[in-house]
């Protein structure tokens, strides 16, 4: 199996790309499916399960199985009452159960994840695998299951467009494409996060392309808030965080990671700023930041952005090799009102000013009649795969374009049939050559 899984290219499809082949090496008690799929406005988790469950199902059977878990449990909003039913029903020829989630963010955060379905905090700066689970995403179970390599990305195209909608892209589409394709006029678009209003990035142009992390391309208008923010430079992030950060404290008291007990208070990393902090360990709490977003987004009163601090701090730390002497600690304890300051998604939809786009993503089939694919031959973490094609070579859809590197990674395949037009970091791909 996990030889198998490698040469499909099988990878952490929620968006850490982690090559899942070396993931099914370990040994747990309980695998969980992460459909939690917490980001607003995003919808493609739960439209694999509407048109998949069964091979989802199988393939978290068959996961179970592979590490030694005596248990399989899809961890899924408890606001998807008709899927919730299905998997109960459809889950016990599978042995796989079913835990509803509250429709909170970051509910899919797998530490979250984990302590909501298990009861159990993972250390700081640990692993899932240190209390006993494996966390897998919805998608990359499919792509186990489909034994087939992995050429398109299920993504939420949704945002300001006419139709938000699910679609299942091939892997070196262009963004514009993809857009023009769902019907979305690129004039009309002034700005496009990728992957997801919290967590996502801005995209630089629309030339960029859809890897087997993508999972969502969101657009909006000139003028809106949200993009304008990801825009800020660093500099000026921390100018304005000097001059008007008054310590509130209302990002560590939110933020999910000190709720579950880890020792990271991005009130202090934003005092950093100010002050020469680095190595004072309140600051190197920084280190166990998730990055979630929620304290720049939600929590801070002035319109902040403590997650950048904690980004950079973490970066400087590597650096240095500082480390927290929390790390790994195994008797941390949640706070005690952990489970009363979860952010529900309507607020955060509110607060983040989306409420006038339509939350909604059906998977609906495309007709992809594209002219040329640039697949990227890292999509992964680890080395990046080897060139397998040279310049002017005919190629079919799913044959190997990039060999599998020596050590961590795993080989990609193309998405279409055409001919090599140019080969270096990515492969181009040209329907007729």
């Amino acid at each position: 199996m996990l030889e198998r899984v490698r040469a499909i290219g099988v990878v952490g499809a929620g968006g850490a790309g982690f090559p899942t082949y070396r993931k099914l090496e370990a040994r747990a008690e309980t695998v969980i499916v992460n459909a939690a799929e917490c980001e607003p406005l995003l919808h493609k988790d739960k439209e694999i399960l509407r048109h998949n469950l069964d091979p989802v199902l199988s393939a978290a059977a068959r996961v179970a199985r592979q590490v030694g878990a005596e248990r399989a449990i899809v961890a899924i909003k408890e606001k998807y009452e008709d899927l919730i039913d299905r998997i109960r029903v459809h889950g016990e020829q599978y042995g796989v159960e079913v835990h509803p989630l509250g429709d909170y963010y970051p509910a899919g955060d797998e530490f979250v994840t984990v302590y909501e379905v298990t009861g159990r905090v993972i250390p700081p700066g640990g692993l899932p695998l240190d209390v006993g689970c494996l966390v897998v995403n919805v998608e990359t179970l499919l792509n186990i299951e489909l034994d087939h390599p992995v050429t398109h990305k299920f993504l939420t195209v949704g945002g300001d467009v006419p139709q938000p909608v699910t679609v299942r892209a091939p892997i070196g589409a262009a963004y514009g494409d993809v857009l023009r394709t769902v019907g979305v006029d690129l004039d009309a678009v002034g700005h496009v996060l990728v992957g997801g209003v919290m967590m996502g990035s801005l995209m630089r142009s629309f030339d960029e392309v859809v890897t087997r992390m993508t999972g969502a391309l969101l657009c909006f208008p000139e003028g809106h808030s949200l993009p304008r923010r990801y825009a800020t430079d660093a500099r000026a992030r921390d100018l304005i965080g000097k001059s008007a950060c008054d310590q509130c404290s209302f990002c560590t008291e939110l933020c999910p990671r000190y709720l579950l007990g880890h020792p990271i208070e991005p009130h202090m990393a934003m005092r950093g700023l100010e002050f020469n902090m680095v190595g004072d360990a309140l600051v190197l709490g920084s280190q166990f930041c998730c990055e979630c977003n929620l304290c720049s987004l939600y929590a801070c009163p002035e319109d902040l952005f403590p997650k950048d601090a904690c980004a950079d701090n973490k970066r400087t730390m590597r650096v240095k090799g500082l480390e927290h002497p929390s790390r790994g600690r195994t008797d941390v304890r949640p706070h005690s009102m952990q489970e009363y300051r979860h952010v529900p998604v309507a607020s955060l939809i509110k607060k983040l000013g989306l409420s006038g786009f339509r939350n909604v993503g059906e998977l609906v089939d495309v007709d992809w009649r594209l002219e040329q694919v640039r697949i990227p031959l890292q999509q992964h973490v680890g080395q990046p795969a080897v060139p397998a094609v040279r310049e002017g070579d005919r190629v079919t859809v799913d044959q190997e374009i990039g060999a599998a590197p020596e050590g961590l990674g795993v080989p990609v395949h193309a998405s279409m049939d055409g001919v090599v037009a140019h080969v270096g970091d990515h492969v181009v791909i040209r329907r007729n050559g």
